[in-house]
């Protein structure tokens, strides 16, 4: 099987789940969730088994998938048909812990950030904030003289006769002026 067919399939397989878990599965355990969202199906090689990572918003995550895991026999069928699949896959129904962990990540930034403006600091920044904007015009004027000094010191200093003067490697010809003379 080719991958990209794989991969239609199973973008098409979430979009019929989703829609068939909303409508068809009766299970008490199922609909006692506010939301569940079906967030990946990975096929294996052969697509006879489906992993579905469901996350569960309002209810234990692990009856809900106990619930469409009893339910995932009832499924296939409307699923085949909808897809016009010859064999519809063994579906298997895992909890998707990603959107839980972004949201874990994002209160911890959240706190960081308070406590970032507790201390005084701006979040993100390792000093401390001040109250005055801090002058850098002696730190630029130090920069501006080491620039000048090390492009004076990289200045070529040679006059036009020594340059022309100079061999080119490589067995090529000196250069010539405009005049043909070397």
């Amino acid at each position: 099987m080719s991958s990209a067919r794989r991969a239609r399939v199973e973008h098409a397989l979430r979009d019929v789940l989703q829609s068939a878990i909303a409508t068809d599965v009766k299970d008490p355990r199922v609909r006692a969730a506010t939301l569940i969202t079906v967030g990946k199906v990975e096929l294996n090689v052969d697509m006879s088994v489906a992993r579905v990572y469901v996350s569960v918003t309002g209810a234990e995550p692990s009856a809900v998938i106990a619930g469409l895991s009893k339910a995932a026999s009832f499924l296939r069928g409307p699923i085949a048909r909808e897809l016009n699949l010859q064999r519809a896959p063994e579906l298997r129904f895992l909890h998707d812990v990603s959107i839980d962990m972004s949201e874990k990540l994002a209160a911890i930034i959240r706190e960081d950030e308070e406590r970032a403006r507790a201390a005084g600091r701006i979040a993100g920044r390792a000093e401390p904030q001040t109250s005055e904007p801090a002058t850098d015009a002696t730190t630029d004027a130090t920069i501006d003289a080491q620039t000048d000094a090390q492009t004076d010191a990289q200045t070529d200093t040679r006059t036009d006769a020594q340059i022309d003067a100079t061999p080119v490697s490589g067995g090529a010809e000196p250069r010539r002026d405009e005049k043909g003379s070397t």
